[in-house]
């Protein structure tokens, strides 16, 4: 398809901030609202989330992964009343899922720093346990439990740039966001235990990690759409709902390493009723479709509180327009797209 090529300073644009190496930004002033000054993006994480006060304080960490064997989701939460843990493995061929979830009352034991890569994330329930641990050259995750073994490196390339971003509803509520695609990931997948355990290798150069870093205090009920694909040298970030009318995004183009942030509010059109209908994600410069395979579920009931998530996996097609105003093919990414309703 032709398209014009316009340069991004005749779209929308966002604050990118920066600061020295070693330097970050606390998130909030010391009454613990939102310091106005440290509202914008960056292309490496900047923010220390120094949250204060109990109850609406939301962290996480989930890692993603993709390979063309399979798809895994991992988290790990402090929702501060409870922690909420858990791994997600989907058979891309077969369609069959392995899920582990765990609710930790009061989110005893989570390990969450405030610095994304600032320090070990780590969740216990049970016979699970989720282990995050920054190493040479990348992100080491590890998950173990009776039905489900990971033990993945997500390397971290030289020059390769995430997408962080503060999106502000009030002073009060905020959320501190880094979204890192196509990460490189290498190591074994086990389904399974002793003799019948099956270990897959995942395959160099064919899978892929997006990571999505949460810090913030949330209203009580809250929709968000996140989609997310990873390639060689190419990735996408997309996100609606949460951040429209706030000024922020999470939008961005990952070419070659470097972030393109995108500005602009988008259109999502996908079908609540068959979810595997292809979802079009458009603005003016994104032109998206996601071409769902399978439709995860996800569903969490806590009394007043709960969530319920359908996250479609499959690939892309379409463009994304870089800062220069050339449009990038988005086809062949894999990744997932989402909607999430939450009362936390």
């Amino acid at each position: 398809m032709d398209r014009a090529t316009t340069p991004s300073d005749e779209h929308p644009r966002e604050r990118e901030l920066t600061a020295p190496d070693g330097a970050w930004l606390d998130l909030c002033l010391p009454g613990g609202r939102l310091d106005p000054a440290v509202v914008g993006w960056s292309r490496r994480p900047l923010h220390r989330a120094n949250l204060r006060g109990w109850g609406r304080r939301k962290r996480w960490e989930y890692w993603g992964i993709v390979t063309p064997a399979h798809a895994v989701g991992v988290t790990v939460s402090s929702l501060d009343y409870a922690a909420v843990h858990g791994v997600y493995v989907l058979d891309r061929a077969t369609g069959e899922e392995t899920t582990v979830d765990a609710v930790v009352p009061l989110a005893r034991g989570v390990v969450l720093p405030d610095r994304s890569g600032g320090g070990r994330a780590s969740g216990r329930a049970g016979k699970l346990v989720v282990t995050v641990d920054e190493e040479a050259g990348g992100t080491r995750l590890r998950v173990e439990h009776p039905r489900v073994g990971l033990d993945v490196l997500l390397a971290r390339p030289a020059e390769h740039e995430s997408m962080s971003v503060v999106v502000p509803w009030s002073a009060r509520r905020f959320q501190y966001t880094v979204k890192d695609v196509s990460r490189p990931a290498t190591g074994t997948l086990r389904l399974g235990s002793g003799p019948d355990a099956d270990t897959h290798s995942l395959p160099v150069g064919r899978s892929y990690g997006v990571l999505d870093h949460g810090r913030g205090k949330w209203p009580y009920r809250i929709t968000w759409n996140w989609a997310a694909g990873s390639g060689d040298g190419r990735g996408i970030q997309l996100g609606g709902r949460w951040t429209d009318g706030t000024g922020s995004t999470e939008n961005a183009l990952l070419l070659d390493g470097r972030i393109h942030k995108i500005s602009d509010d988008l259109r999502w059109d996908y079908d609540p009723a068959d979810w595997l209908r292809p979802w079009r994600i458009t603005g003016p410069r994104v032109d998206a479709t996601f071409h769902p395979e399978h439709v995860r579920v996800a569903r969490t009931e806590l009394g007043v509180v709960g969530s319920r998530t359908h996250q479609c996996f499959g690939t892309f097609t379409g463009e994304a327009q870089a800062d220069d105003g050339a449009w990038v093919p988005l086809d062949g990414l894999v990744g997932w797209a989402e909607e999430a309703r939450q009362r936390w």
